[in-house]
Protein backbone atom coordinates (compact mmCIF):
# COMPACT_ATOMS: atom_id res chain seq x y z
CA UNK A 1 0.00 0.00 0.00
CA UNK A 2 1.17 3.28 -1.14
CA UNK A 3 2.23 5.54 1.91
CA UNK A 4 0.55 8.80 1.46
CA UNK A 5 2.82 11.67 1.93
CA UNK A 6 2.89 14.64 3.86
CA UNK A 7 3.50 17.24 1.07
CA UNK A 8 7.70 17.83 2.50
CA UNK A 9 9.90 17.21 0.53
CA UNK A 10 11.68 14.36 1.87
CA UNK A 11 13.97 14.04 -0.41
CA UNK A 12 17.38 15.50 1.11
CA UNK A 13 17.01 18.64 0.54
CA UNK A 14 20.05 20.59 2.25
CA UNK A 15 22.23 16.97 1.74
CA UNK A 16 24.36 16.97 -1.15
CA UNK A 17 23.16 14.27 -3.39
CA UNK A 18 25.21 12.40 -6.50
CA UNK A 19 23.75 13.45 -9.74
CA UNK A 20 22.84 10.81 -12.27
CA UNK A 21 24.62 11.25 -15.76
CA UNK A 22 23.22 9.65 -18.75
CA UNK A 23 25.66 9.26 -21.93
CA UNK A 24 24.10 9.77 -25.05
CA UNK A 25 23.16 5.89 -26.70
CA UNK A 26 23.86 5.59 -30.26
CA UNK A 27 20.76 6.13 -31.85
CA UNK A 28 19.29 7.52 -28.97
CA UNK A 29 18.42 12.02 -29.26
CA UNK A 30 20.23 14.37 -27.07
CA UNK A 31 17.12 15.57 -26.26
CA UNK A 32 15.96 11.99 -24.96
CA UNK A 33 19.14 11.78 -22.53
CA UNK A 34 18.75 14.92 -20.78
CA UNK A 35 15.06 13.87 -20.14
CA UNK A 36 16.39 10.16 -19.10
CA UNK A 37 19.09 12.34 -16.72
CA UNK A 38 16.33 14.78 -15.68
CA UNK A 39 14.11 11.88 -14.94
CA UNK A 40 16.84 10.07 -13.00
CA UNK A 41 18.02 13.16 -10.77
CA UNK A 42 14.12 14.71 -10.18
CA UNK A 43 13.55 13.56 -6.48
CA UNK A 44 9.81 13.90 -7.23
CA UNK A 45 10.18 10.98 -9.59
CA UNK A 46 12.17 8.92 -7.12
CA UNK A 47 9.43 9.80 -4.61
CA UNK A 48 6.70 8.61 -6.31
CA UNK A 49 8.60 5.38 -6.79
CA UNK A 50 9.27 5.16 -3.33
CA UNK A 51 6.12 5.93 -2.04
CA UNK A 52 3.99 3.52 -4.70
CA UNK A 53 2.62 6.96 -7.24
CA UNK A 54 1.89 6.26 -11.41
CA UNK A 55 3.90 9.25 -11.35
CA UNK A 56 5.78 12.86 -9.85
CA UNK A 57 2.34 14.85 -10.94
CA UNK A 58 0.87 13.03 -7.99
CA UNK A 59 2.26 15.53 -6.28
CA UNK A 60 0.92 18.11 -7.79
CA UNK A 61 -2.86 17.34 -6.33
CA UNK A 62 -1.78 16.53 -3.06
CA UNK A 63 0.16 20.00 -3.14
CA UNK A 64 -2.91 22.21 -4.29
CA UNK A 65 -5.06 19.96 -1.76
CA UNK A 66 -2.72 21.24 0.78
CA UNK A 67 -3.29 24.62 0.35
CA UNK A 68 -7.48 24.32 -1.09
CA UNK A 69 -8.45 21.55 1.19
CA UNK A 70 -10.41 20.14 -1.58
CA UNK A 71 -9.93 16.01 -1.19
CA UNK A 72 -12.41 16.24 1.87
CA UNK A 73 -13.41 12.68 3.12
CA UNK A 74 -17.18 12.16 1.92
CA UNK A 75 -16.31 14.03 -1.21
CA UNK A 76 -17.26 13.08 -4.55
CA UNK A 77 -14.36 13.77 -7.32
CA UNK A 78 -14.19 13.36 -11.21
CA UNK A 79 -10.55 12.99 -12.43
CA UNK A 80 -10.96 13.97 -16.07
CA UNK A 81 -8.11 12.65 -18.90
CA UNK A 82 -6.63 10.32 -15.55
CA UNK A 83 -3.89 8.24 -16.81
CA UNK A 84 -1.85 7.19 -15.91
CA UNK A 85 -3.56 7.85 -12.34
CA UNK A 86 -1.59 9.68 -9.97
CA UNK A 87 -4.21 12.08 -9.23
CA UNK A 88 -7.04 9.46 -8.40
CA UNK A 89 -4.51 7.60 -5.85
CA UNK A 90 -4.06 10.71 -3.68
CA UNK A 91 -7.81 11.49 -4.17
CA UNK A 92 -9.07 8.13 -3.33
CA UNK A 93 -6.71 8.44 0.30
CA UNK A 94 -7.86 12.19 1.26
CA UNK A 95 -11.40 11.31 0.29
CA UNK A 96 -11.46 8.12 2.38
CA UNK A 97 -12.55 5.89 -0.89
CA UNK A 98 -11.58 2.77 0.81
CA UNK A 99 -13.46 3.00 3.93
CA UNK A 100 -9.82 3.14 5.86
CA UNK A 101 -10.68 6.30 7.86
CA UNK A 102 -12.79 5.01 10.95
CA UNK A 103 -15.41 7.29 11.46
CA UNK A 104 -14.86 9.56 8.55
CA UNK A 105 -17.13 9.59 5.76
CA UNK A 106 -16.61 7.64 2.47
CA UNK A 107 -15.54 9.55 -0.66
CA UNK A 108 -15.98 8.41 -4.38
CA UNK A 109 -13.57 8.90 -6.83
CA UNK A 110 -14.04 8.48 -10.83
CA UNK A 111 -11.73 8.71 -12.93
CA UNK A 112 -12.12 9.10 -17.07
CA UNK A 113 -10.54 8.95 -20.04
CA UNK A 114 -9.81 8.27 -23.81
CA UNK A 115 -7.66 5.08 -23.11
CA UNK A 116 -8.09 2.23 -20.35
CA UNK A 117 -6.22 2.72 -16.99
CA UNK A 118 -4.70 -0.19 -14.81
CA UNK A 119 -7.23 -0.52 -11.70
CA UNK A 120 -6.76 1.56 -9.01
CA UNK A 121 -8.13 0.87 -5.31
CA UNK A 122 -10.94 2.85 -3.93
CA UNK A 123 -11.13 4.43 -7.33
CA UNK A 124 -14.32 3.41 -10.46
CA UNK A 125 -12.48 3.83 -13.95
CA UNK A 126 -14.11 4.61 -17.14
CA UNK A 127 -12.94 4.83 -20.87
CA UNK A 128 -15.00 8.12 -21.77
CA UNK A 129 -14.47 11.41 -24.05
CA UNK A 130 -16.04 13.68 -21.67
CA UNK A 131 -16.62 15.61 -24.82
CA UNK A 132 -18.58 13.22 -26.31
CA UNK A 133 -22.44 14.43 -26.31
CA UNK A 134 -23.93 12.87 -23.11
CA UNK A 135 -21.00 12.54 -21.09
CA UNK A 136 -22.44 14.92 -18.70
CA UNK A 137 -24.97 12.71 -18.02
CA UNK A 138 -23.05 9.54 -17.63
CA UNK A 139 -20.75 11.16 -15.01
CA UNK A 140 -23.83 11.76 -13.20
CA UNK A 141 -25.30 8.55 -13.72
CA UNK A 142 -21.98 6.78 -12.63
CA UNK A 143 -21.58 9.17 -9.44
CA UNK A 144 -25.41 8.95 -8.21
CA UNK A 145 -25.46 12.64 -8.17
CA UNK A 146 -23.82 15.54 -9.05
CA UNK A 147 -19.26 16.03 -7.94
CA UNK A 148 -17.87 17.42 -5.35
CA UNK A 149 -14.77 18.07 -7.58
CA UNK A 150 -13.94 17.88 -11.10
CA UNK A 151 -9.83 17.90 -11.64
CA UNK A 152 -7.80 17.56 -15.25
CA UNK A 153 -4.33 17.65 -15.41
CA UNK A 154 -4.46 17.01 -19.20
CA UNK A 155 -2.72 18.31 -21.85
CA UNK A 156 -2.59 18.50 -25.27
CA UNK A 157 -0.36 16.81 -27.62
CA UNK A 158 2.75 18.99 -28.31
CA UNK A 159 3.06 20.32 -31.38
CA UNK A 160 6.13 22.10 -30.73
CA UNK A 161 5.30 25.40 -31.11
CA UNK A 162 5.08 27.17 -28.15
CA UNK A 163 1.88 29.41 -28.90
CA UNK A 164 -0.09 26.44 -30.26
CA UNK A 165 0.29 24.18 -27.67
CA UNK A 166 -0.79 27.52 -25.19
CA UNK A 167 -4.01 27.80 -27.20
CA UNK A 168 -4.45 24.47 -26.97
CA UNK A 169 -4.32 23.78 -23.80
CA UNK A 170 -6.33 26.74 -23.04
CA UNK A 171 -8.88 24.85 -24.93
CA UNK A 172 -8.91 22.20 -23.50
CA UNK A 173 -9.16 23.35 -19.97
CA UNK A 174 -12.29 25.86 -21.15
CA UNK A 175 -14.12 22.48 -22.41
CA UNK A 176 -13.28 20.86 -19.05
CA UNK A 177 -14.63 23.88 -17.30
CA UNK A 178 -18.05 23.80 -18.93
CA UNK A 179 -18.18 20.31 -17.75
CA UNK A 180 -17.72 21.13 -15.03
CA UNK A 181 -20.68 23.53 -15.05
CA UNK A 182 -22.73 20.72 -16.05
CA UNK A 183 -21.90 18.04 -13.21
CA UNK A 184 -20.43 20.14 -10.26
CA UNK A 185 -22.49 20.86 -6.97
CA UNK A 186 -23.32 24.03 -6.01
CA UNK A 187 -20.37 25.42 -3.72
CA UNK A 188 -18.30 22.99 -5.72
CA UNK A 189 -14.25 23.02 -7.04
CA UNK A 190 -12.55 22.88 -10.18
CA UNK A 191 -8.61 22.27 -10.45
CA UNK A 192 -7.15 22.27 -14.05
CA UNK A 193 -3.49 22.59 -15.27
CA UNK A 194 -2.98 25.52 -17.89
CA UNK A 195 -0.02 26.89 -19.91
CA UNK A 196 0.94 30.87 -19.21
CA UNK A 197 1.35 32.45 -22.30
CA UNK A 198 -1.37 35.56 -22.35
CA UNK A 199 -4.48 33.56 -23.33
CA UNK A 200 -6.16 32.66 -20.19
CA UNK A 201 -8.02 35.76 -19.59
CA UNK A 202 -11.39 34.49 -21.15
CA UNK A 203 -11.11 31.29 -19.30
CA UNK A 204 -10.15 33.73 -16.04
CA UNK A 205 -13.18 35.79 -16.42
CA UNK A 206 -15.51 32.54 -17.11
CA UNK A 207 -14.38 30.96 -14.11
CA UNK A 208 -14.80 34.32 -12.08
CA UNK A 209 -18.44 34.59 -13.28
CA UNK A 210 -19.26 30.89 -11.66
CA UNK A 211 -16.80 30.63 -8.47
CA UNK A 212 -16.63 32.69 -6.01
CA UNK A 213 -12.83 32.61 -5.43
CA UNK A 214 -10.96 31.96 -8.58
CA UNK A 215 -6.41 31.72 -7.73
CA UNK A 216 -3.67 30.76 -9.80
CA UNK A 217 -1.12 28.24 -8.32
CA UNK A 218 2.71 26.48 -9.87
CA UNK A 219 2.82 24.09 -6.77
CA UNK A 220 6.45 23.23 -5.84
CA UNK A 221 6.63 19.69 -7.66
CA UNK A 222 5.84 21.96 -11.05
CA UNK A 223 9.17 22.12 -12.31
CA UNK A 224 10.51 25.10 -12.61
CA UNK A 225 11.40 25.30 -16.63
CA UNK A 226 7.55 24.95 -16.81
CA UNK A 227 5.33 27.32 -18.19
CA UNK A 228 2.35 25.24 -16.35
CA UNK A 229 0.33 26.27 -13.51
CA UNK A 230 -3.03 25.52 -11.90
CA UNK A 231 -6.23 27.07 -11.96
CA UNK A 232 -8.39 26.15 -8.81
CA UNK A 233 -11.70 27.62 -8.63
CA UNK A 234 -13.50 27.12 -5.20
CA UNK A 235 -17.42 27.85 -4.18
CA UNK A 236 -19.14 27.06 -7.49
CA UNK A 237 -22.35 29.66 -7.82
CA UNK A 238 -24.36 26.99 -9.71
CA UNK A 239 -26.47 28.08 -13.20
CA UNK A 240 -26.45 31.28 -13.97
CA UNK A 241 -29.85 33.36 -15.51
CA UNK A 242 -29.88 32.52 -18.91
CA UNK A 243 -29.14 36.07 -19.81
CA UNK A 244 -26.53 36.21 -17.93
CA UNK A 245 -25.00 32.89 -18.85
CA UNK A 246 -21.53 33.13 -21.68
CA UNK A 247 -22.52 30.19 -23.60
CA UNK A 248 -26.08 31.41 -24.18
Amino acid sequence: MAKEPTGKNTSGRGQRELKVKVKTARGRKLSSTRWLQRQLNDPYVKRAQAEGYRGRAAFKILELDEKFRFLVPGARIVDLGCAPGGWCQVAAKRTNALGEKSGKAVGFVLGVDLQEVDQIPGVELHVLDFLAEGADDQVKDWLGGKADVVMSDMAAASSGHKQTDHLRIISLCEAAAYFAFDVLEDGGTFVAKVLAGGAEGELQKLLKQRFAKVANVKPPASRADSSEKFVVATGFRGALPEAADPSA
